[in-house]
């Protein structure tokens, strides 16, 4: 069962990872959507993630399925921790959806899913920072079950990740956009990208410096042997990361920062797994303890050595069908 729960923990965690840096960039596309400069911008912006969206989302699908099947009490615990966080995302995921197609079919309401893209791209990323910081700040437990209020997932720690969010899928939607667009938006983006950019490394350096503070168990791991190692070589591969990401914006490169991007993201995710193992809800509840029975998770595993190879054919096809600059005249609806 210990093996079994392991492997599982790294499928979720695929899912989820997947989720952020592919599903990151199209919401920080929407983010970025009040700055197009006039309605052919803002259809280039629209059509260069329309073809995606939706299959970006499955992995989101795929990470909360799988919390479910096979690690129901973690799913028990944190859902009544972050049910109001969770519902906002979704129904901003929602409004987000429904704004996709029908600001093509209208004139006169055409702002209103204009500010629905937004709005919903803007929540949604908001929302899903304040879960990440409800869940490093630890969630209480007792019985095998949420202990806590209400509000316990609103704090100054989770509304700082929530804000460390917003600005990081900025950074991917702006980097998205040089490498998909041209001429004057693939100008006005790089622009945009320099600030997203130092944005993003100040709250990764603010929320690095605050994250071992926010549980005794966090400082030990990070700043004992062999957590210490990662204490060093994190910092390394986050400075090679940022060079490269400013070089390719100096360089007007297409697609060097946004991959230098993705990479930061990869590295704070590898850096929140060091802090949270071997918890799957930190403080108090473990990867073994929370997984389902051994029988349980042999069943789900074989349809997912299935599903996942799948998916992930699916979106590779995807992204190779609509590869290359976004023509504006021609779009995809």
């Amino acid at each position: 069962m210990f093996e079994l729960s392991f492997i599982w923990a790294g499928i979720i965690a695929f899912a989820v990872l997947t989720y952020v840096i592919l599903d990151g960039f199209d919401l920080g596309v929407g983010i970025l959507f009040p700055f197009a400069k006039g309605e052919r911008d803002k259809a280039t912006m629209m059509n260069s993630i329309a073809p995606i969206w939706d299959g970006n989302e499955t992995w989101l699908v795929l990470g909360g399925g799988g919390l479910f099947a096979v690690f129901p009490l973690a799913y028990a615990v944190v859902m009544p921790a972050l049910y109001m966080p969770i519902t906002l995302m979704l129904l901003a995921l929602i409004f987000r959806g429904v704004a996709f197609e029908y600001r093509w079919r209208t004139k006169r309401w055409k702002p209103v899913w204009d500010a629905a893209f937004f709005g919903g791209s803007l929540v949604a990323a908001f929302m899903q920072g304040i879960a990440l910081g409800a869940l490093v700040q630890g969630i209480e437990i007792a019985d095998r079950a949420y202990a806590g209020g209400w509000w316990d997932w609103l704090s100054p720690f989770s509304v700082l990740t929530g804000v460390a969010v917003v600005t990081g899928y900025a950074l991917l939607g702006s980097t998205w956009l040089i490498l998909k667009t041209e001429g004057a938006l693939q100008r006005q983006m790089q622009r945009h990208a320099w600030w997203c950019a130092a944005g993003t490394l100040g709250f990764i350096g603010l929320v690095s410096l605050l994250t071992p503070f926010q549980d005794p168990v966090y400082f030990s791991r990070w700043f004992n042997l062999p957590g210490s190692i990662f204490s060093v070589l994190m910092p390394g591969a986050l400075a090679l990361a940022t060079w490269a990401l400013f070089a390719g914006l100096n360089a007007g490169r297409d697609g060097q920062p946004f991959f230098a991007a993705l990479t930061l993201f990869v590295l704070c995710f590898i850096g929140i797994g060091i802090s949270f193992y071997p918890h799957i809800v930190p403080p108090g509840l473990t990867i073994a303890e929370a997984a389902a029975p051994n029988a349980s998770l042999k069943f789900a595993l074989v349809g997912t050595v299935v599903l996942v190879p799948l998916i992930l054919g699916y979106t590779a096809y995807a992204y190779w069908v609509f590869r290359g600059k976004v023509d504006p005249e021609e779009g995809y609806h």
